[in-house]
């Protein structure tokens, strides 16, 4: 694959269970190792656990929601910048684009790390281009992923250029194990009843569930992105079953991951 190929998990997975396996992802070659930040899951707090015990592995969070944490809440101590990409997003605020063009300013006085905004819309995705380090898409086909990678490149060659243009990132909720599609369609219905993100599968023309990736089969059509995020489904969410996805999904990705992170 030429895209590099990460690793997600959900705020909610105990730091323990993080110390064990952010290590695993490490070892077995993966760019990063992604954290929701959902309520009662902290993702910088995951992230600072999993610092702790590695030292090449790129750190992320995805995303941290600037309605509910904003910015000055923020804690970065135990978080090397160097590693640390900030994803933040603008939650049900009712001013989106202020709060996250205002919390990009924010964010660049206070820290070095890498900022990359999640967004749906065209309006946050051109934000994402203008002004940020990358852009955080989520529930994507990869034909829709296509064709939000080229309007990436574009809105970005508009005012930025000669600079290094803004990351393409795309979240993939996936499933190494067949035990887990019945969790895997719970999170597609999930989504597929919040408004905004009906609306994006609306524009699509597809169901939330055609957005997912249940075998190595799909991998390579999302090549178009800069970076991949396999979002771990699976049945309980145990460090078991998340240290099996990812040894499964190391083998589906084999020797092409070095090729696209090398």
């Amino acid at each position: 694959m030429r895209a590099a190929v990460s690793i997600g998990i959900t705020g909610r997975v105990p730091e323990a269970d993080v110390r064990a396996l952010a290590p695993r992802v490490e070892a077995l070659g993966f760019d990063a190792l992604w954290v929701n930040d959902v309520p009662h899951g902290d993702s910088l707090a995951a992230l600072r656990a999993a610092a702790s015990v590695t030292s090449s592995l790129r750190l992320a969070t995805g995303v941290v929601p600037l309605d509910r944490r904003p910015v000055a809440s923020l804690e970065f101590a135990g978080l090397p910048a160097d590693r640390l990409t900030l994803g933040i997003g603008s939650g049900g605020a009712e001013r989106p684009l202020a709060l996250v063009r205002e919390g990009l300013d924010e964010l660049r006085t206070r820290t070095d790390a890498a900022i990359v905004v999640g967004a749906l819309g065209p309006r946050m995705r051109r934000l994402a281009a203008e002004r940020a380090d990358g852009l955080l898409l989520n529930w994507l086909t990869p034909a829709a992923a296509t064709e939000a990678m080229a309007d990436l490149r574009r809105d970005a060659g508009t005012v930025r250029s000669g600079a290094r243009r803004p990351r393409g990132i795309l979240y993939v909720r996936t499933i190494a194990d067949q035990a887990a599609r019945p969790a895997l369609e719970e999170e597609a219905a999930r989504y597929a009843a919040v408004p905004a993100y009906a609306a994006n599968f609306e524009r699509q023309g597809v169901a939330a569930i055609d957005a997912t990736l249940a075998t190595a089969d799909g991998l390579a059509a999302y090549d178009v992105v800069d970076e991949l995020v396999l979002r771990a489904i699976t049945p309980t969410g145990s460090l078991a079953e998340l240290q099996r996805f990812v040894e499964t999904v190391a083998e589906w990705i084999g020797p092409e991951r070095d090729e696209s992170t090398g």
